[in-house]
């Protein structure tokens, strides 16, 4: 009889570009988003939750290659019907596509002005990196239905508020401000004819925070050598029709009506462009009308947003503080959040234009911007762990953690094997327990249990002599009926 092959066990890793994220993680996000979520709803904003699947068709083009319609994203295709072809369907890949779907179905149903945020994953099938996954979390709000520059200025000034809800000081991030309209204008007078591939000139302006002036010159031009020695086609303008984009570019001044002024002068005879800057001039008013000026948010021409579904002012989020690199060197953390006016989107299903605006914030950036500020917990704090010296006696142990989560206080019962007393201090140190609970027969007897403060007598092991441990002792013997105040006073202590 043949041998029969035995199965191979899977390999327990993540798929490429995906990771897990355990306890702390989890609870700092969770805390973020919470304080997000406060700042847009004092705004008026209301929650929105979209499936993650959405159909192919409703996500839009989203990649060049349209003959391969799951490029770029996770998508699939349903099983067919009877005489029917099955739906292509994918995972989103950001929350503004399934807004526009979600406006155009219930358009009837829904105020308007619609004032939404929304909060979660998304996923792209992407090359995955150093920090860049293929899953990774938003956080976004839009106004839909808002023809008025109102709603940008609004936008622009939660924006600001949410940053500095979260734990990002005033003076540690810029909200930078521009127009695509005026770029538009520019654009306009370099090529009347619209022999230029635009769409080539907006990617490259957008890399001038990378390659300076001088990179986005050359790479409008013939092209330039970047840093690993490769060689970047440019975009082909002669240098006559680039100096109108550098001007634009470098255009912004000491003060916003200095930028303003500059970039009259950039468009020329424009109209589009001089819409552009009319409604530039309407935001800065208003934002300093609310306080929030040029300490906050700044006019710059230099940001233009790569996506080409933006039709009007378009915004970013700096952080201005420098980190250091995994080589040691010193550099600003950059972009955290950024938007812009997108009045197309939702005529793809309506066939009329509906004018939007709105913002999203990349979740895991801002994180690791807290956690590099220090402003984030370093550990998360575990529960209270009851441990268990008796096996028979389970129910008391499980009605000390009962009057503990009762009062509000995080504790469990130790499921383990309780026979090495040693080994759930253990596990307590493990989940980073702040106090653990000892009632053995003897403290049952006497109406009492032991409360040990597990940090502090980790503390006293690391630094203390043997008189200051004396004097300052982890573990406290108090009466039954007091278990639930001393613990709280314990962890009052430390919070």
């Amino acid at each position: 009889m043949a041998k029969v092959k035995k199965q191979p066990r899977p390999k327990a890793a993540n798929p490429k570009g995906f990771r897990d994220y355990f306890g702390a993680e989890v609870t700092q996000r969770k805390a973020m988003l919470d304080k997000i979520a406060a700042v847009y709803e004092l705004f008026g904003f209301s929650a929105l939750e979209t499936p993650a699947v959405e159909t192919v068709e409703a996500l839009g083009k989203f990649l060049p290659d349209v003959e391969r319609p799951n490029a770029g994203v996770f998508a699939w295709q349903e099983e067919s019907e009877t005489g029917k072809v099955g739906d292509w369907l994918a995972l989103r890949y950001d929350l503004t596509a399934p807004l526009a779907r979600v406006y155009a179905q219930f358009r009837n149903e829904l105020p308007t002005p619609y004032r939404r945020y929304a909060m979660g994953p998304v996923w792209r099938n992407e090359k995955p990196g150093p920090g860049r996954f293929r899953q990774f979390y938003q956080c976004d709000a839009d106004t839909v239905g808002a023809p008025s520059v109102a709603a940008d200025a609004e936008i622009c000034a939660m924006l600001a508020e949410t940053l500095e809800a979260v734990g990002i000081r005033r003076g540690d991030y810029l909200i930078r401000l521009n127009n695509r309209k005026i770029l538009n204008g520019v654009l306009e007078a370099v090529d009347p004819d619209g022999a230029v591939d635009r769409d080539a000139v907006l990617r490259t302006i957008d890399k001038f925070d990378k390659v300076g002036q001088a990179g986005v010159r050359d790479l409008l031009g013939k092209g330039r050598l970047d840093a690993s020695g490769a060689y970047i086609d440019g975009v082909g303008l002669s240098a006559e029709q680039a100096d109108p984009v550098i001007g634009f570019l470098t255009s912004r001044g000491a003060s916003a009506g200095e930028t303003l002024a500059n970039l009259r002068l950039a468009v020329g005879e424009s109209a589009v462009g001089r819409e552009g800057i009319d409604e530039l001039e309407q935001i800065a008013t208003q934002l300093e009308a609310g306080g929030y000026g040029p300490d906050r948010i700044v006019i710059d021409p230099s940001v233009v947003r790569g996506l080409g579904y933006y039709t009007g002012p378009v915004f970013e989020a700096e952080l201005t503080f420098e980190i250091t690199d995994e080589k040691g060197r010193p550099r600003q953390f950059g972009s955290v959040a950024g938007g812009g006016r997108y009045d197309d989107l939702v005529k793809r299903f309506t066939g009329q234009s509906v004018p939007a605006t709105g913002v999203s914030i990349g979740v895991d950036r801002l994180l690791a911007a807290l956690q590099a500020k220090g402003r984030l917990a370093e550990q998360e704090i575990g529960p209270v762990v009851v441990t268990v010296m008796d096996r028979d006696r389970m129910a008391d142990y499980q009605a000390m953690a009962a009057e503990l989560r009762s009062a509000g206080i995080r504790a469990e019962v130790y499921l383990g094997n309780p026979k090495n007393f040693g080994n759930q201090l253990k596990y307590a140190d493990r989940r980073r327990s702040p106090v653990a609970v000892i009632e053995g027969a003897d403290e049952n007897a006497r109406g009492i249990v032991q409360i040990k403060d597990l940090v502090l007598g980790a503390r006293i092991a690391e630094n203390a002599s043997l008189e200051e441990w004396k004097a300052q002792p982890a573990q406290i013997e108090v009466a039954r009926e007091k278990l639930v105040p001393e613990v709280r006073r314990i962890l009052d202590r430390k919070s």
